[in-house]
Formats: C-alpha cells, sequence, structure tokens
C-alpha cells in the first residue's frame, strides 16, 4: 500500500471515530465511554501525524544529502515543523 493511500485510509477512520463521538454525544451516552472514544481518536491522530512526519523527515534528508546549497533551508522547514508539533 503506498503512503497516500495509507494516509487517505486513516483519515477515512479517524472521520469516522469523529462522526461516532458526535453521535455518541447527540445520544447522551455516558461520558466515560465518550471519553474512551476521544483518546482512541487522539491515539490513531498521533499515529498518524508520526507517518507523516517520518515520510517529511525522510524526503527532507533525501533532498539535503543532494543539494548541498538548500540544507539550511531544509533545516529552517524542520524546525518549523518540529516546533509545530511540540505546541
Amino acid at each position: 500500500m503506498d503512503d497516500r493511500k495509507n494516509v487517505l485510509d486513516r483519515l477515512n477512520r479517524i472521520e469516522g471515530q469523529v462522526k461516532g463521538v458526535k453521535r455518541m454525544i447527540e445520544e447522551e451516552r455516558p461520558c466515560f465511554d465518550i471519553l474512551i472514544q476521544v483518546g482512541a481518536i487522539t491515539g490513531a491522530l498521533r499515529s498518524l501525524e508520526q507517518i507523516m512526519l517520518e515520510r517529511h523527515l525522510g524526503r527532507c534528508i533525501e533532498e539535503a544529502m543532494k543539494k548541498k546549497n538548500d540544507r539550511e533551508r531544509l533545516l529552517h522547514e524542520l524546525s518549523k515543523t518540529l516546533s509545530g508539533l511540540l505546541h
């Protein structure tokens, strides 16, 4: 399975989970049950984030190895990406 299809499949699953939580709230399901589902969504998002970050890092490293003059730009992009994830 290619990376793009994998990411899109994961996003579709996450979308379904979010819709499920919305439905649970509308049905006034117990808060504990809803929180369990929210935790599952959070885990799925973290997993997606990790996959996308690994893919991005791989591409940046590949580019930096090919084009030495782009290293500073790529390092800045990596720094910006990582700082966005940490906030």
